[in-house]
């Protein structure tokens, strides 16, 4: 098996009066498509912001191959190797996919004019067309300002990015929401592509079919805790035995 790069025990999280977590568990491995799944109120979003430092937890700990971590911010989990591609995506429209891919982490030129703050554009471009072709990404043009793309192909740049900056484990929140189904497919192959690079992906998605096409495994949380984990075989009707409480088993095959 392959070692765990991320992992949850007992994580706990209060919002007031309101336990959202109470002492949830999950873990991810290296090179694996792991699926958080749970209906609304489950706890997945809480659970993905304390795992990617947008939220500190009240209880339990996190982590990362195998070491306790304090993951501060986003930033600090960034720093780590932790990265999310979020819904709304939180691209700038107006740049184009390489200035995307470097958005806070330019490269500046040689000499004097690096010192100036003069960005190397012609290098960002050469290494984020690599990207691209490593991940199977195909765009229309690469210096096509990437608010002109498709949702599909905005989405894949996303993920493209998250990706190029991730040692260790990306986080994809609904990542084919509001896709159609030829841009949906685009944006699991490139899923799995990150996959077969070693890199821990954990997808959250409430579209079924979706997670039992791409997920090596599947964890469900309900109540803000894990109720079940699944291997990627798992049926439709355990998927939701375990979300609605008619099936719960740590381990199912």
């Amino acid at each position: 098996m392959p070692a765990v790069v991320l992992e949850a025990e007992g994580l706990v999280k209060r919002y007031g009066g309101v336990e959202a977590l109470r002492g949830a568990n999950f873990q991810v491995c290296a090179g694996e498509v792991v699926a958080l799944i749970g209906d609304n109120g489950a706890g997945k979003s809480t659970l993905v912001k304390c795992l990617s430092g947008a939220e500190q937890p009240d209880g339990g700990r996190i982590l990362l191959e195998g070491e306790p971590v304090r993951l501060a911010s986003p930033t600090a989990a960034r720093r780590l190797g932790v990265e999310t591609v979020y819904q709304d995506l939180a691209v700038a429209p107006d740049l184009d996919p390489a200035a995307n891919l470097f958005l806070g982490r330019e490269l500046v030129r040689r000499g004097l004019p690096g010192r100036l703050g003069m960005l190397d554009r012609r290098a960002m471009r050469t290494q984020a067309a690599e990207h691209f072709q490593r991940l199977g990404v195909i765009l229309p043009r690469a210096d096509i300002p990437i608010g002109s793309l498709s949702g599909g192909q905005r989405q894949t740049v996303a993920v493209a990015r998250a990706v190029m900056w991730a040692s260790k484990v990306v986080f994809m929140d609904e990542p084919t929401a509001a896709l159609g189904v030829v841009q949906r497919e685009r944006v699991l192959d490139v899923i799995r592509r990150v996959r077969d690079q070693g890199t821990a992906v954990v997808l959250i998605s409430h579209n079924m079919p979706e997670v039992r096409a791409v997920a090596d495994r599947i964890e469900v949380l309900r109540l803000g805790r894990r109720v079940a984990r699944f291997t990627s075989d798992a049926t439709l009707e355990q998927l939701v035995g375990a979300m609605t409480g008619a099936i719960e088993a740590e381990d199912v095959a």
